[in-house]
């Protein structure tokens, strides 16, 4: 089996800025991840603007110049692209960790089994992000391939009716482009208002669509039912059943939860799922194996983001260093 210092789990943002640290810091390491490069931002709405400006958003030193203040998704997945190439990251791609054991000689502390292989390494780093499972509204119908929780573009939604579920970033991009492409649009919000975490340039417009009756909203409401031509929705009044022909369920996600169990990592007992590990050092309850980026947050998803937990990158390395040394 090969063998490295560190085997960083997630090729997201956090990830290879756990790599470029691992390189600058003259430790070996490998990064390995199911999918493509970035997988969560690559399967991110295609026409997304991001909410931060580009710098916020840079790993390794490495500038992101963006065509306007705030980058799009697709600037986003040729930055880092980029930054990969430019410091030609120990990254493998379209490998999924299967398991985590913890070894019993003395320099090998843990075995990682892959989709494709094994290795060994000293220490573990999870970056693992949030991105891979939805939160299933659990109803009849969900199943139905009328239904995603993924959201690309709209062009496919012209001249349908749409549902969308959900009133933050996703839901509102979703419901506004899908309107504005041709397709008839019915979101439905269990909150009583858009939310207020919606990107401050696109609130005003969602609402005015609303307001002027462009996109029919259902307030404090939820759905109960999807069926192949039709939803029954719950609102306040009572129960209503709608024509339909796709559901976007902007539900949003999280963690794989399981994959964190499996391996030993203790998770709160609320319904926050916070997985235990230490604020200073990044370290969990297991030995050698650390948390970086949202992962840490559990269920809390709007806690981590790329612009503020760059820096467990950094903590971690520093913290593994300081223990070699």
């Amino acid at each position: 089996m090969q063998r490295y210092d560190i085997l960083i789990i997630g090729g997201g943002p956090i990830g290879l800025a756990c790599g470029l640290a691992a390189k600058k810091a003259g430790l070996s390491y490998i990064i390995v991840e199911k999918g493509t490069l970035v997988n969560s931002l690559y399967n991110y709405p295609a026409n997304m603007t991001f909410f931060s400006t580009s710098d916020r958003l840079e790993i390794g030193g490495v500038p992101f110049v963006s065509s306007n203040v705030k980058p799009t998704r697709s600037e986003s997945l040729e930055y880092y692209r980029r930054v990969a190439d430019s410091h030609h990251l120990n990254i493998h791609l379209f490998e999924e960790v299967l398991d985590v054991q913890p070894e019993t000689t003395k320099d090998t502390l843990y075995t990682v089994k892959t989709s494709k292989t094994s290795y060994s390494a000293q220490h573990i780093i999870l970056a693992t992000g949030f991105y891979d499972l939805p939160n299933k509204l659990h109803i009849e119908g969900e199943e139905l391939p009328k239904v995603t929780h993924y959201y690309k573009e709209p062009h496919f939604y012209y001249n349908q009716k749409v549902v969308v579920v959900g009133a933050n970033n996703s839901a509102v991009d979703a419901a506004l482009e899908t309107y504005r492409k041709g397709a008839e649009v019915t979101m439905v919000i269990r909150e009583t208002e858009i939310g207020h975490r919606v990107k401050y340039w696109v609130r005003p417009d969602i609402v005015n669509r609303i307001t002027e009756g462009s996109i029919k909203a259902y307030f404090s409401s939820h759905l109960v039912a999807i069926r192949p031509d039709s939803v029954d929705i719950q609102t306040p009044e009572g129960l209503v059943s709608i024509n339909n022909d796709f559901v976007i369920a902007a539900t949003g996600y999280q963690p794989n939860f399981d994959f964190l169990r499996r391996i030993g990592i203790y998770l709160s007992d609320d319904e926050k799922l916070y997985p235990d590990y230490d604020k200073t050092t990044q370290l969990s309850n297991m030995p050698h194996i650390y948390l970086a980026g949202v992962v840490c947050g559990g269920m809390d998803t709007h806690v981590w983001f790329i612009e503020n937990s760059r820096i467990h990158a950094e903590t971690i390395v520093q913290h593994i260093s300081q223990k070699s040394s």
